[in-house]
């Protein structure tokens, strides 16, 4: 935004917290009133509401507006209401429809009917009392007034109030059935008094205008009609240009029949006995000429002839009037609401932020309009604050019950602070619970951190950031000290009611809430006195920082009472008053006093005091409240009105609970008990009944934002429960859940008629109930968020959980809609609530599915491309398809149907291949850039240090995993960390040699200790005495030893080619040297106890053990046992030892040592091995755990694999793939096992508990290069990783192996020649074995060259006629011909070596003798074996890794570890295209494979993507993430099948339409770049628009989208 333009800095201003006008709150509602007389238009609203409405509610909804009409007439039996309230209300109608409408706010329906004249139904003392001075000499009118008119003192000032007319006529308006004599009785005599009164102040007013006391306008408001009245207010009282209005002006051609005597009294005005009203006809004549004169362009004027007496809609002409109306109604609507939403005035970007800090300054300028008293205790909090302004401080917490005023006390903070820290101090505020935008903490944080980034020009978050919640809370904190550090400004955070929250993200648990504050920065948070407040007290020792907000005393309750009652123009008797205070004294509470001085507004001075009731606690002056509101309403409207509001999930808007309560059959049976609807064919809830009552219920139904538009809810907690008290039983909740429901989606809609019952009456109806439409998309780019929020909530919890599973959970549209538009952490709250409801497999398993590729969609910036969650969707749960083909079936069924009909390029998966759910993977954690390199875990305080490569370390919760605090300090690589004192402390080492200390309460640094030596690479250990307090760091060959209480260096040993431990508690230190001799140290002193040698020598590794014993292994397969004493025992293993584990009893050692682990039992200063055989990886183990208390041993390996065995019998249970790299670190808690890797940023969390029954086939068990496979997938081959001599055939559908093949030396590479069925291995010692697939024992021999090189790689040529065999500088070529019952080789009919010693990498052969060949060194050479001529091609810049052939041999991709490949055509030896490809990972390109029609080239990179590239253009076409390198790709006839390295055989079918749309983009979900220069320019396509998003993340280096430059 232009921070020069005076609205923008108002926004800012805003943003700071420093206005005082808040704006008014964004709205998108279309907010039409309807203006007409009773019964004259009767035909014409009920064809709107039938005709129009509903056309222009979709088009509303398709620019996500909201359409609403409010018509005060329709369902409404006559003008009079009991209480003369109705004008008002409509002219508070009228106010609010040009408040909050976007488009046109007022339409006029005009014909000959002038309509109801009220009387005023408050006259000012001063008026009333001339007017009956009028009146001297008619007494009977006097008596009239004065009876019917009472004066009210507790105005001002006083006023004369006309009564109810049930006040002197009790049977008005009882409509029942045995009441009916006595009600018509009442009825006449009312009317024969209204004409009376009527007549009685008409004349009055009349003559005053004669004696100049009244002006004309003065008098006129005695002879206006309702109709005048809201057409003065919607359309005269507004200034032209503002004026949004559609108007018609309907004649009566016959209208000289009218005349007289008329028959026809519902078109004209009559007087009693039926004869024409003259004095309304003229003043509707001037009325009629005032709006024609004024608003001409507005007007629709129509001529219409009664059939009749009527108009009718079965008469021909009257339906061509009427269809002329709608339309004209319809186009004038739209026309003005496309004109208004086109005024724009903030950026959008900012525009829902500038909204929420608007909602919530409204708000607190409520809560302050009359704050009296709390002087103290703001003074009080205010000195805090100031006082901690220049130093580290706590947050400051204001507690108290409920109701006590903390919300009031914190809104009026946020006003008083600016007077102890200065006008320029920023307060960012937020009323938690109040909207969605603060009801949730990742939404708060993410709202709070952008508005503290604009305020203070801060770096703005990123999307992962924002996408992720341990990132978002990291981001959160920082910017707190950056806003400290920046220019001086103080920054004030207020949150009230932490306890309105969501629990989600253990929001409850405050990790996320700083325990320090730096200086500048002031946090301010309110809570009840509850399990929130006790975490605080836990987490905050500085008991200064809390601050309770006690009791109203009796003087502030006086003086809130005088303020209240001022302001709202009112005022109290002298006893009213006591009565009030009286009642208050009782609770002292200032939200009872505030529902008290509500109720006392409507009191007047005559009021008796014997009708006065005042609640002595909040809760009983809610429930009078509500029983108030059954009275003057009716229970059941009161109760199920209130009740949809609180159980839905985020507040109603106004149109929606309208709607939902013409949907309620019990409200409507009570509405029309004695009266049918004024339209059989629709019935609704009459407008003007919800806007009594919503008038009546004042500011305690109150507007919040959710999901972009305005809902209701109730004002205060309090309200809420006493509402599900009274009103909402198990069975009523059922109910109107089940209302909800069918509300949202669309049951009862699109002219769907649902039966009604009136019993009353006896009639069973079936109409329209003339709802709102449900569906998913509005229009292309407009979400129906309501329903996306409200649906699945309502149908769970009626029980629905068939239509749930197939309307959403089983719904690929609401899945990928609701991902798309709210995020998929949305869409795993829905999941999860069911999931803890109700007792589903599959339903869990899709939760899952979204859980474990979460992290992938956070990585993604801008937009998500659809695509990728219907492939990750299909290839994680299609391993489930048939067992649960309901469900999951029809989700796999629709991903495919989808993917099949996608207009872009893609890959549809044809098998399961990600990682599946239900399995023991639980969740995939991140936060960090580099490797891990330690893992502390304390199962006593369930907490977990982390610490990585590039010195941040990170303490998770391990009950929750949840990231409690982000530590940052180190600036090198952290060696080891340690919790002590119940989790509270921790200490670390790293290699930036220093020591810091943590305070874990507060996730802040206490100090650091600068050492001068670090482990220099070796091994490093901290150890802890907690007793003394002391740590110990052994680091290299030293040890040094701190007291923390002091931070004094308390000794120093060190010692060349040693390796130091201390054994826990205050026991010694053991140290251990390279020629085996032990040194016992006083760990206290530091001084020699004893020495003794061990008569070995190299110790490779040292573990200590409580019971004053030490473990060492060593480099000669040693394990020793060693006492202080200087007694030790040995076991010895096959070679050197790499790792120790001890139990958490230490009764059992494991000793790991090259693949194997041995498990020994500590008995009685012995060791005994406790299998026969050791536990074996396939590569070198790298960690493991053992816990007794789970009876089982966890290892990781070189392999990353985890394999998990019977800690006493040591057979494998189970193994868990999917870790990506070697698993260098395991942590176990409880019966959850955490991974790390030194060569990853992430963690694993695995769940030995998981059940078994959705465990799948085991994917492919390699991890090299050296695979092969058929080209359907079925068969993997792969040399053993324990016995490279043998190759493994795997059957891959049953994930099993099928058979083994021996060979006589080490396998080095594998190949396949998928039509001629022949299985190529090459051997280090130089032999090519040749297997058919068919008869594997037929193996033929191909002998190596003199040299005996290993076999280095194979080439097959495109028609399987020849195998090029390369060894390191030779090239052997073999002829492959048809034999009697299997392909033969035969040769080698060609040999060549190359010129220059260089070693090749990778080989193609093609047809008349021609080979394609790399080297290590990045050359690349076409070679003539014929001709014994070579071309150079281009060279790389490293390693050669794949050449990939056409089929016509026409082309040849070539790939290398770096970014570039290139794509040559043979014949001409030319360069068609070089494609330099840069991506957030990309490592070069490990395979690659051209379609079999060659259009296409498929390839597979380190960068764990398959992309396909254009052949004739060299443009990609599309990528797909799948997790892991692809290691091998081999084409099909739909697509290719490809093997990763984490064993998932990938089998796809690749489409791409004839022309591709130009907005697609294959790299929109990538941070990548490619570059392309081609021999010949591909066809020019029109580009996508630009995003002006992708533009500044290009500019910030973030993320650069695809850019092409063709030559």
């Amino acid at each position: 935004m232009d921070d020069t333009s005076a609205g923008d800095r108002r926004f800012d201003d805003i943003l700071k917290g420093r206005v005082t006008d808040v704006m008014p709150e964004k709205s998108n509602i279309v907010r039409v009133f309807i203006s007409s007389t009773f019964t004259d238009m009767c035909t014409e609203r009920d064809t709107l509401l039938d005709k129009a409405y509903p056309e222009l509610q979709a088009f509303c909804h398709s620019l996500g507006l909201v359409f609403e009409v409010v018509d005060m007439r329709w369902g409404v039996r006559d003008a009079i209401i009991v209480d003369h309230k109705t004008t008002e209300l409509c002219l508070r109608e009228i106010k609010s429809c040009q408040k909050l409408s976007v488009g046109p706010t007022f339409t006029a329906l005009i014909g000959n009917r002038y309509g109801y004249r009220p009387i005023p139904r408050v006259i000012e003392e001063k008026e009333f009392e001339m007017l009956l001075g009028k009146l001297h000499s008619d007494a009977d009118s006097i008596k009239n007034l004065t009876k019917w008119f009472w004066k009210d003192e507790n105005s001002d000032p006083s006023v004369y109030v006309l009564q109810p007319i049930t006040t002197l006529l009790p049977h008005y308006n009882d409509i029942r059935p045995e009441s009916k004599e006595q009600r018509d009785k009442d009825v006449a005599t009312w009317r024969r008094t209204e004409a009376e009164l009527s007549q009685a102040l008409r004349t009055a007013a009349a003559q005053a205008e004669i004696d100049g006391d009244f002006t004309a306008e003065q008098k006129h408001k005695f002879f206006k009609s309702v109709t005048e009245w809201e057409i003065e207010n919607g359309l005269m009282a507004v200034k032209n240009s503002e004026v949004y209005a559609v108007l018609f002006l309907r004649e009566l051609s016959n209208q000289s029949d009218l005349e007289g005597h008329c028959p026809f009294p519902q078109f004209v005005d009559v007087k009693e006995g039926g004869y024409l009203d003259t004095e309304a006809q003229e003043l509707l004549s001037s009325l009629k000429t005032k709006i024609t004169s004024c608003f001409a362009d507005k007007l629709n004027v129509h001529s219409v002839q009664l059939n009749k007496g009527s108009i009718s809609p079965q008469n021909k002409i009257h339906a061509r009037y009427l269809e002329l109306l709608c339309n004209q109604f319809i186009s004038d609507m739209k026309q003005q609401i496309l004109q208004r939403i086109k005024q724009k005035t903030v950026d959008e970007q900012w525009e829902n932020l500038i909204q929420e800090v608007v909602h919530h300054m409204s708000l607190s300028a409520n809560k302050c309009a009359v704050f009296c008293g709390r002087v103290q205790l703001l003074g009080n909090i205010c000195s805090r604050v100031k006082e901690n302004n220049a130093s580290i401080h706590p947050p400051i917490i204001v507690h108290g019950p409920s109701g006590i005023g903390k919300t009031a006390t914190m809104c009026k903070l946020s006003q008083e602070v600016h007077a102890v820290l200065g006008e320029d101090t920023v307060t960012v505020l937020r009323l938690l619970g109040t909207s969605p935008g603060s009801s949730e903490v990742h939404s708060l944080l993410k709202s709070i951190c952008f508005q503290i980034c604009r305020v203070f020009e801060l770096q703005l978050p990123a999307p992962y950031t924002t996408n992720n919640y341990e990132e978002l809370v990291r981001f959160f904190h920082n910017s707190l000290v950056a806003v400290s550090q920046k220019n001086g400004i103080p920054l004030v955070l207020i949150l009230d009611s932490l306890d309105q929250l969501s629990p989600s993200n253990g929001a409850h648990r405050l990790h996320w809430l700083p325990k320090e504050c730096p200086p500048k920065v002031h946090i301010l948070v309110s809570t009840l006195e509850n399990p929130i407040l006790t975490t605080l007290h836990d987490t905050i020792l500085d008991s200064t920082s809390f601050f309770q907000v006690d009791q109203m005393p009796h003087n502030q309750g006086k003086e809130v009472v005088g303020a209240y009652m001022a302001a709202a123009g009112r005022r109290l008797t002298a006893p009213q008053k006591d009565l009030i205070l009286e009642g208050f004294d009782k609770c002292g509470q200032p939200l009872q006093l505030k529902l008290i001085l509500d109720a006392a507004r409507q009191w007047a001075s005559y009021t008796p005091m014997s009708e006065l009731k005042v609640p002595t606690s909040t809760q009983e002056a809610v429930l009078q409240l509500l029983e108030r509101l059954e009275e003057q309403h009716g229970r059941l409207l009161v109760a199920h009105a209130l009740s949809s509001i609180v159980i839905s999930r985020n507040g109603l808007t106004e149109i929606e609970l309208r709607d939902i309560l013409s949907l309620d059959d019990d409200v409507l049976g009570d509405i029309y008990q004695y009266w049918l609807p004024p339209n059989k064919e629709i019935i609704r809830l009459p407008p003007l009944l919800w806007t009594r009552l919503r008038h009546d219920m004042g500011e305690y139904l109150v507007e919040r934002q959710a999901d972009g538009m305005k809902v209701l809810g109730l004002y205060h907690r309090q309200f809420t429960e006493t509402v599900e008290k009274r009103y909402l039983s198990k069975e009523q909740k059922t109910l109107l859940h089940h209302i909800l429901a069918d509300f949202f989606q669309g049951k009862w809609s699109r002219g769907e008629k649902k039966a009604i019952s009136l019993p009353s009456l006896k009639i069973n109806l079936k109409p329209d109930r003339k709802v709102a439409a449900q569906p998913l998309w509005f229009s292309e780019n407009v979400p129906n968020l309501r329903k996306l929020r409200e649906m699945p909530y309502h149908l769970l919890n009626a029980g629905r959980i068939e239509e749930l599973k197939r309307d959403v959970i089983g719904n690929m549209d609401w899945l990928v809609c609701k991902t798309d538009t709210c995020g998929i952490r949305s869409v795993i709250e829905d999941l999860s609530m069911c999931c803890e409801q109700v007792n589903c497999p599959e339903v869990r398993l899709i939760r899952d599915t979204f859980l474990i590729f979460k992290p992938t969609i956070d990585f993604i910036e801008g937009k998500m491309d659809t695509t990728v969650l219907y492939v990750e969707i299909f290839s994680r749960l299609h391993y489930f398809e048939k067992k649960y083909p309901s469900l999951i079936g029809r989700l796999c069924l629709q991903c495919c149907d989808w993917l099949q009909k996608c207009p872009n390029p893609s890959m549809t998966p044809l098998c399961g291949f990600f990682q599946p759910p239900g399995g023991p993977l639980k969740t995939t954690v991140t936060g960090f850039k580099k490797g891990i390199t330690a893992v502390e875990a304390c199962c006593e305080s369930s907490l977990m240090i982390v610490g990585s490569e590039d010195g941040q370390m990170i303490v998770w919760n391990l009950e929750d995993v949840e990231v409690i605090h982000t530590l940052t300090g180190h600036k090198g690589q952290v060696e080891c960390a340690k919790l002590f004192h119940k989790g509270s402390q921790a200490v670390s080492a790293a290699r930036d040699n220093t020591l810091r200390l943590w305070n874990l309460l507060t996730g802040k640094q206490v100090y650091a200790i600068e050492v001068g030596h670090g482990s220099d690479g070796g091994h490093s250990s901290l150890h802890m005495n907690e007793q003394s307090n002391v740590v110990y760091w052994c680091a290299g060959f030293q040890v040094n030893a701190w007291n923390l209480d002091t931070k004094a260096l308390l000794f120093n040993i060190s010692t060349d080619g040693t390796k130091f431990t201390v054994i826990p508690g205050s026991q010694p230190i053991v140290s251990l040297s390279d020629t085996g001799l032990v040194t016992v140290w006083d760990s206290s002193t530091g001084q020699t106890a004893n020495t003794f040698s061990l008569n070995r020598s190299c110790p490779a590794c040292l573990l200590p053990l409580k019971q004053g014993q030490v473990i060492a292994g060593f480099v000669d397969g040693s394990i020793i046992l060693i006492s202080t004493n200087g007694r030790y025992v040995v076991e010895n293993v096959e070679s050197a030892v790499s790792l120790l584990a001890l139990s958490e009893d230490e009764t059992i050692i494991c000793a790991g040592y090259g693949n194997f682990i041995a498990t020994l039992q500590v008995k009685s200063n012995a060791m005994v091995q406790m299998y026969a055989d050791h536990l074996e990886h396939d590569e070198e183990v790298q960690s493991a755990v053992v816990s007794v208390a789970q009876e089982v041993i966890v290892s990781g390996s070189k392999d990353e694999t985890i394999r998990v065995w019977s800690l006493y019998n040591g057979l494998l249970l189970d193994s868990f793939r999917g870790m990506g790299a070697p698993v260098s670190t395991l942590a176990l808690f409880r019966d959850v096992v955490v991974s790390a890797s030194r060569s990853t940023y992430y963690l694993k969390f695995w769940h030995l508990g998981y059940d078994k029954s959705h465990r799948t086939k085991l994917p492919v068990p390699q991890r090299s290069s050296m695979t092969t496979l058929l080209h359907s997938g079925d068969l993997v081959y792969f040399p053993q990783a324990s016995d490279k001599k043998k190759i493994v055939i795997w059957d891959d559908e049953e994930g099993v192996t099928k058979d083994t093949i021996d060979t006589s030396a080490e396998v080095c590479c594998l190949e396949i020649a998928q039509a001629k069925r022949l299985l190529f291995c090459g051997l280090v010692s130089g032999t090519v074995l040749v297997f058919p697939l068919d008869s594997p024992s037929d193996t033929m021999c191909l002998p190596p060259p003199a040299s005996r090189q290993k076999v280095c790689c194979f080439g097959v040529s495109p028609k399987e006629e020849w195998l090029a065999v390369a060894y390191e500088d030779t090239i052997l070529l073999y002829d492959i011909y048809p034999g009697m019952e299997h392909c033969m080789v035969e040769g080698p009919d060609h040999t060549f070596v190359l010129p220059q010693k260089e070693i090749i990498t990778s080989i193609a052969v093609l047809s008349n003798y021609r080979i394609v060949y790399g080297t290590e060194a990045g050359e690349v050479t076409l070679h003539l074996l014929k001709e014994s001529t070579s071309v150079p091609l281009k060279s790389h810049g490293s390693n050669i890794t794949c050449i990939a052939v056409s089929h016509a041999e026409t082309h040849a991709l070539i790939g290398s570890q770096d970014s570039v490949q290139r794509l040559w055509d043979l014949n001409l030896s030319l360069l068609d295209h070089e494609i330099d490809y840069k991506s957030f990972f990309f490592q070069g390109i490990l395979c690659a494979a051209f379609s079999q029609d060659d259009q296409f080239v498929f390839t597979g990179s380190h960068d764990r993507t398959i992309k396909v590239w254009h052949v004739d253009n060299g443009t990609l076409l599309a990528v797909q993430y799948v997790y892991a390198s692809v290691i091998r790709i081999i084409p099909t006839s739909e697509g290719f099948t490809a093997l990763t390295y984490l064993g998932y055989v990938i089998k796809e079918k690749f489409s791409c339409p004839r022309r591709v749309p130009p907005q697609y983009n294959p790299l929109q979900n990538f941070r990548a770049s490619y570059t392309l220069n081609s021999r010949k320019p591909p066809p020019v396509y029109p580009s996508p628009s630009p995003d002006p998003q992708k533009k500044v993340a290009q500019r910030d280096g973030v993320r650069a989208s695809q850019m092409c430059y063709l030559l």
